[in-house]
């Protein structure tokens, strides 16, 4: 049945009269009548009675007014999730970012949106750039965070847009016993120190740099972990390059930090279909992230 003519139906029935549904629709009578006659068609059986007063159900016509009023139901109830979507008092936002971002500008950016928007739900995965891409192409996510270092190439992501959110500066980071006096350091004179390297990126970042400075680096640990890093320089047992995001998450106490003059920023983007931003929900979480980068320098 065409759920359209139901609709015209429940409102002859509840004004107890096609007068007053074509009052009540803003249509004309005839235009009612045309409506109810087409659906009695459809039933195969009438479903009002004409009096000179207006209608009287049929039996036929009363059990489908329960049908009616559930669908007339359904229908502004899901009017209503739509609107309620669309003035930002629901909807859902999935983001994947990569651990620093995960610990710095995503946690603020979810907090400043549930302020402004209590009724729209965060989740958030931590993932690499190329897991955070898988997971946004296969749909698990509507947003993905991810970066690429100066020189490298960004990850594939043809039929996938995205927007510049900002450069995250690279920074040297030693034993505090070794503070630099001051100013940028050349890494020509760490050529002879021992290096901790991070994800696969991350390395080849720190070879290429190294190697622009004219010495290739000896790599004595690999971790993922920026804390771990950290611990391990506090320690004397090498040195490393740190995004600033890594250390406005966290500073080791016994570590000393400074610019690096070889050291090019890594660019952080926050990714997605072209879509996506057509949804309300998603499309504030994309202005509150860029809101969010922090821009005091370290």
């Amino acid at each position: 049945m065409d759920a359209h003519r139901l609709l015209v139906f429940q409102q002859v029935a509840r004004a107890g009269s096609i007068a007053g549904a074509a009052r009540a629709l803003g249509w004309t009578q005839p235009a009612v009548s045309q409506h109810l006659r087409l659906l009695e068609r459809q039933a195969g059986t009438p479903l009002v009675l004409r009096r000179p007063r207006g209608v009287v159900l049929t039996e036929a016509g009363t059990a489908l007014l329960r049908h009616a009023d559930a669908i007339a139901a359904r229908l502004q109830a899901a009017a209503d999730d739509l609107d309620a979507l669309a003035d930002l008092r629901s909807g859902t936002v999935r983001v994947a970012a990569f651990p620093s971002a995960s610990a710095t500008i995503v946690p603020a950016a979810m907090s400043a949106l549930a302020d402004r928007h209590p009724g729209i739900d965060v989740r958030l995965r931590e993932a690499e750039p190329a897991d955070a891409l898988a997971l946004l192409r296969s749909g698990e996510v509507d947003l993905a965070v991810v970066f690429a270092h100066a020189g490298q190439a960004a990850p594939d992501e043809p039929g996938l847009t995205g927007v510049r959110l900002a450069d995250d500066p690279l920074r040297l980071v030693l034993p505090a016993s070794h503070a630099p006096a001051g100013g940028p350091v050349d890494l020509r004179s760490l050529a002879g120190e021992k290096w901790i390297a991070g994800c696969e990126r991350c390395t080849e970042n720190l070879r290429r740099t190294c190697e622009a400075a004219g010495f290739a680096p000896d790599v004595r640990h690999g971790t993922d972990d920026y804390v771990v890093t950290q611990a391990l320089i506090a320690r004397g047992l090498g040195i490393g390059l740190l995004p600033r995001l890594a250390l406005d998450a966290y500073t080791h106490p016994d570590v000393a930090v400074a610019e690096a003059v070889q050291a090019g920023p890594r660019t952080v983007r926050v990714l997605h279909h072209p879509e996506a931003p057509q949804i309300p929900a998603v499309r504030q979480a994309l202005r509150v992230l860029a809101e969010k980068w922090p821009d005091s320098p370290r």
